[in-house]
């Protein structure tokens, strides 16, 4: 009998050292994302959720804040273990260009949560007729008094509109000069704008179709102006956006595929992490990415493959190794 009892205790021993080490970790974790009630905020629980398949006493924790700006001094301070930021926010931050004052090299990729926020550079077809503008080139040849909301000053949409603009060799200053106007106005209130008729433009990195263009077109006839593909070069490069393809349809009045440049979210962590805690967190979102996809229709190309892709900024050495095991790195 002893000697059953023996083996038993060896056998329980021996199964409490199968067991994934991971299965017995529990995280307290904060995220900072952006409104409470915006996609972010639905990724917030999705990633919670994938999270906690993995360690079931897990609590991944969302705060509210004024979006991936914001997030970065959050997350580079220490204030929330984890944040989401677009990637041309990461590339200001790293490069310590405007709004930041220093370069900001602490932040670590955890993973790409999507990166089809195309911006869309939407225009009246009434004006457009009027003044002949077919492309985007147009505007800096036929020097409009064109009204165009660009999104409020240190939005990084904002800042997206600008390089868009000057890639054409246009400057804000410019379209005043021609008897146009700059309108610093957050994107929820283009549709106010377009259907007061106030603006004759609007330029937002948001998915398509976006609801808010989809209300403004059962007033108002619109269409998107393409990029140049040298443009959408100029611009990759200086904001860390990257190349895209609206394809036809994507909205009822878009006869013809547009391409331009899209915004990626990241979901980011300091470098402080320990490598432990990123491997796991990365384990946890790609292995369980349908916890993810099932937050908003919108999420539905999510992939692990599309978690590692990643340039503007470093990966943590922890998420690194996670996606070195599965084949996705290097």
């Amino acid at each position: 009998m002893f000697k059953n009892f023996r083996l038993i205790a060896l056998g329980a021993v021996l199964a409490l050292a199968s067991t994934p080490v991971s299965a017995n970790e529990n995280y307290r974790l904060t995220l900072t994302g952006g409104s409470p009630a915006g996609l972010w905020s639905m990724l917030g629980a999705g990633i919670d959720s994938a999270v906690r398949a993995n360690h079931p006493n897990s609590v991944i924790t969302y705060q509210t804040s004024g979006g991936g700006l914001a997030n970065v001094a959050i997350v580079s301070s220490g204030q929330a273990e984890l944040g989401i930021i677009h990637n041309i926010e990461l590339k200001a931050a790293a490069a310590g260009a405007k709004p930041f004052k220093a370069p900001i090299t602490n932040l670590r990729t955890i993973a790409v949560m999507y990166n089809w926020a195309p911006m869309q550079m939407v225009i009246t077809r009434k004006f457009a007729e009027k003044y002949g503008i077919e492309t985007m080139r147009d505007l800096a040849t036929k020097k409009p008094p064109i009204r165009i909301a660009v999104n409020q000053r240190g939005n990084m949409v904002q800042e997206a509109n600008r390089q868009i603009f000057a890639a054409y060799g246009i400057t804000y200053k410019d379209i005043e000069s021609w008897g146009g106007q700059i309108i610093y106005a957050p994107g929820g209130e283009m549709v106010n704008l377009f259907n007061d008729r106030r603006i004759d433009m609007g330029g937002n990195g948001v998915f398509v179709p976006d609801k808010r263009f989809v209300q403004v077109s059962q007033n108002i006839d619109l269409k998107i102006l393409a990029l140049e593909p040298e443009v959408i070069k100029t611009v990759a490069a200086a904001t860390g956006a990257e190349p895209y393809v609206i394809k036809a349809g994507g909205y009822k009045w878009q006869k013809q595929d547009i391409a331009t440049v899209a915004l990626s979210a990241v979901l980011v962590a300091s470098e402080a992490m320990s490598d432990k805690t990123a491997y796991e967190l990365a384990k946890a979102v790609a292995g369980n990415v349908d916890k993810i996809r099932e937050v908003h229709k919108a999420m539905r190309a999510l992939s692990p493959q599309l978690m590692a892709t990643l340039k503007v900024i470093p990966y943590h050495n922890g998420a690194q190794r996670y996606y070195r095991e599965i084949g996705l790195m290097k």
